[in-house]
């Protein structure tokens, strides 16, 4: 059974989604005003694989994944590029989307944008000003009144009574609210803004952080959803904000289950502008690190454990990428011997499905493929694995992978002139002219193709970075 790690309560608990065989799942996606970070991508590479295996496991799911294009940030990205609001986040957006698929992310069912969803959120705010929830700033601002919310804190553990000496709530960046705790649900416009703003019935303005996800989720997702993912640092305020004016307007729990991914280190440190250490996913690929690479590198610790971004750390998950796909172009090749499957096939299945079940434990589960990579290996240097089990293998391999989303499993065509050095080496060898077998070695090598002979032929690879 599915075990996974809640933030609300913080215990590992049962996994039971509210219908059957659907699972709603709400991630906040990102602030589109400059190219994602690395750290940003471990959180949206570890919802990816709480999806894949969600779907592995026969549920179908509804993930809404939104982008908050319109933020203070962004505001300053507008008055930086001189750009006007809509082409700017458009860009980011599309480079957001092109980064999702070189990480072989699954793409969402919906990606709503907050700027088109102002009707969901000035409805909402309307609501909570209904009920008692929102008051008005003098400067015409609307803010939550967290006091009157009795539960505000419990997915944080923060208590309110600590947040008011120092006022160490929000990045509002606005003096009118009556309590340092209280958060903006709609901002008045501000010269600062500059062009960016909308008139509406509460004035002239734009809305606030988290108003925008709850408004979103609520449209998309109904009231009360499965599963709702980010960043730790996401957790206070804002997801503490999102459940305050989710239940203060419907009366309901908005979300069954929190899970929260831990910040990922550059060599020993958080990754902050402040440090000079930010790392986006387009540097990475640009210094020569290949996309699945990375993915590999992003799993290799659990999603709730800090990992640390290393050139070693990459490095070893490029080997490791690189002996799975050289088992996988080997097990293509094996050819009659026992027509048997053995039965570590069947270990290595419930080794994974029992490490994913364990609140998604990715290290375990790498380790488990490993392992049965290493004994494929030895069965198929020994002549004990056959057409059957190698095909079994292969099976089990796929479906392995379609949790991790690592390997390529698409067989690359070889070029028809690659193909005939090949040949022309076979037949070197077979005339035992060795220095020209191994020129053509070298030569196919320097293409990024190495060939290894077998008792069955020879088999080739591609070098994989």
């Amino acid at each position: 059974m599915l075990r996974l790690y809640n933030s609300l309560g913080r215990s590992l608990q049962p996994f039971k989604p509210i219908r059957e065989r659907e699972v709603r799942m709400y991630t906040c996606g990102p602030t589109v005003w400059n190219y994602a970070h690395i750290g940003n991508f471990r959180t949206f590479v570890f919802e990816d694989v709480l999806r894949r295996l969600l779907e592995h496991k026969g549920f179908r799911v509804v993930q809404v994944k939104n982008i908050t294009d319109v933020e203070d940030k962004i505001i300053k990205g507008v008055k930086q590029s001189g750009k006007p609001l809509e082409e700017l986040t458009k860009f980011y957006t599309a480079a957001f989307m092109e980064d999702l698929d070189a990480l072989n992310i699954e793409r969402a069912e919906e990606y709503p944008r907050a700027t088109e969803h102002l009707k969901e959120i000035l409805a909402l705010i309307r609501t909570l000003r209904e009920k008692g929830f929102a008051y008005s700033a003098p400067d015409g601002s609307v803010y939550f009144a967290v006091s009157k919310f009795k539960d505000y804190g419990a997915l944080s553990g923060v208590k309110l009574d600590s947040l008011k000496p120092a006022g160490r709530v929000s990045s509002d960046h606005y003096e009118e609210k009556t309590e340092a705790a209280d958060f903006a649900l709609w901002k008045a416009w501000d010269p600062d803004d500059g062009d960016v703003f909308w008139e509406t019935e509460l004035g002239k303005g734009r809305p606030g952080w988290s108003i925008e996800c709850s408004a979103m989720s609520m449209k998309y997702l109904g009231e009360t959803i499965d599963i709702h993912t980010g960043g730790m640092d996401l957790k206070f305020p804002h997801h503490e904000n999102e459940i305050a004016q989710s239940e203060a307007a419907t009366g309901k729990k908005f979300v069954n289950y929190w899970l929260h991914s831990e910040f990922l280190m550059v060599k020993g440190e958080e990754m902050h502008k402040s440090s000079g250490n930010i790392i986006t996913f387009r540097e990475l690929v640009a210094k020569g690190w290949e996309p699945l690479t990375i993915r590999m590198f992003l799993i290799s610790a659990r999603y709730r454990d800090l990992v640390d971004l290393t050139e070693a750390a990459l490095g070893q998950a490029r080997s490791q990428r690189a002996k799975l796909q050289e088992v996988l172009a080997r097990l293509r090749s094996v050819s009659g011997g026992p027509a048997s499957v053995p039965q570590s096939v069947g270990a290595f299945l419930d080794a994974f499905e029992s490490a994913m079940d364990d609140d998604l434990n990715t290290p375990a589960a790498i380790t488990a493929t490993m392992g049965f990579a290493k004994e494929l290996n030895t069965m198929i240097d020994g002549g004990t694995l056959g057409r059957k089990g190698a095909d079994a293998a292969l099976d089990a391999l796929s479906r392995a992978n379609e949790v991790l989303g690592v390997l390529d499993f698409e067989e690359e065509p070889l070029d028809p002139r690659l193909a005939k050095l090949i040949r022309l080496r076979d037949e070197a060898r077979e005339r035992k002219d060795f220095p020209e077998s191994d020129r053509l070695r070298k030569e196919l090598l320097s293409e990024g193709v190495v060939v290894e002979d077998t008792p069955r032929g020879t088999v080739w690879k591609r070098v994989r970075g």
